[in-house]
């Protein structure tokens, strides 16, 4: 693994700001023709018509991008769901977005279960995001995306994949053994360099937070996968809530935060569009997270300060970690 303390990174070698994004759901599908709603995606489409198209505003996000440049923070990460029903064009218009907002280098990307509506879907438009997803050593393999890890100035970014084909009425969410093992293999790697992880994964993974039908089906065994090893910071969306958890490890507990859709004015819906920055400063003997909640106002029609959150998180040097291992 390379040297990730990286001074050339963007930020601070000791701090970096980062926003969380989530749930755009950017793409229109006004133009759609009736033989592209096949099987699942004519449900989606309806869903489309008749409400998501009412709440995720395209006003919201030119509000986000000013509020963004505004903030400035040194990377952004985005959990899923940037398209309704993961067609062709849908992967383009969310290249387009992602493109307007920066660099691949300064974006990181998981898909959500939307963008893999179905698996044909995914496999026709993954490449239009892949210098956003792709590892810092990148395969050009859909299969060997994920698990990604992106560093960045002390955090080590762990991109997961939750996004599969599920039935009609379904938005169930899977990683699989084989990404679960090299999962456990990053965290170990990246606490052995004394980095901070975040784990990015759209499906809420603490089992029971989220409905049966939309749940992350191997939630236990991701668990099981943090509790052995740790990790400072999980960050997911798929709820369209904001959401905060927790997973007990064996040095302290993981903590999970849920945003809600980044988009949302609020219509037919209880939440209005957040995104979240997170500054990470290492102290000597801890980890100083501090969050601050940006919420769109409809009254304003920009985004504002609706809170803040502090969290100290033990850290272990690096060099104590290895010692121990040996």
């Amino acid at each position: 693994m390379a040297n990730p303390i990286d001074t050339a990174a963007p930020g601070h070698a000791d701090s970096l700001t980062f926003a969380q994004l989530s749930d755009p759901h950017l793409s229109s599908l006004s133009g759609v023709r009736w033989w592209q709603l096949a099987n699942k995606r004519l449900l989606g489409y309806l869903s489309w018509r008749q409400r998501r198209r009412a709440i995720h505003d395209g006003a919201v996000l030119a509000a986000l991008q000013q509020d963004l440049d505004r903030t400035h923070p040194d990377h952004i990460v985005v959990t899923g769901d940037l398209t309704h029903i993961a067609l062709p064009d849908e992967f383009l218009q969310a290249r387009r977005w992602l493109e307007s907002l920066g660099t691949a280098t300064d974006i990181t990307v998981i898909p959500g279960n939307h963008d893999a509506y179905l698996s044909s879907g995914w496999r026709q438009g993954w490449r239009q995001w892949q210098p956003f997803m792709a590892a810092d050593e990148a395969s050009d393999q859909p299969d060997s995306l994920f698990p990604s890890l992106r560093v960045r100035g002390p955090i080590a970014f762990i991109g997961l994949s939750s996004a599969c084909a599920s039935p009609p009425l379904f938005a169930t969410g899977a990683l699989g053994a084989k990404q679960l093992a090299k999962f456990e293999q990053l965290l170990l790697e990246t606490r052995k360099e004394g980095l901070f992880r975040v784990v990015l994964i759209h499906h809420p993974p603490v089992p029971g937070t989220e409905k049966w039908r939309k749940r992350l089906v191997d939630g236990v065994e991701f668990c099981a996968v943090v509790a052995r090893h740790g990790t400072e910071l999980i960050l997911h969306g798929h709820r369209h809530r904001a959401l905060q958890n927790s997973i007990a490890t064996a040095t302290g507990a993981a903590t999970v935060f849920g945003i809600p859709s980044c988009s949302s004015n609020g219509n037919k819906s209880n939440e209005l569009a957040q995104y979240y920055l997170y500054t990470v400063q290492r102290r000597e003997k801890h980890w100083q997270l501090d969050i601050a909640v940006q919420e769109f106002s409809p009254a304003t029609g920009g985004f504002e300060r609706a809170r803040d959150i502090q969290i100290e998180l033990a850290r272990q040097p690096a060099a104590d970690i290895t010692a121990k291992q040996r």
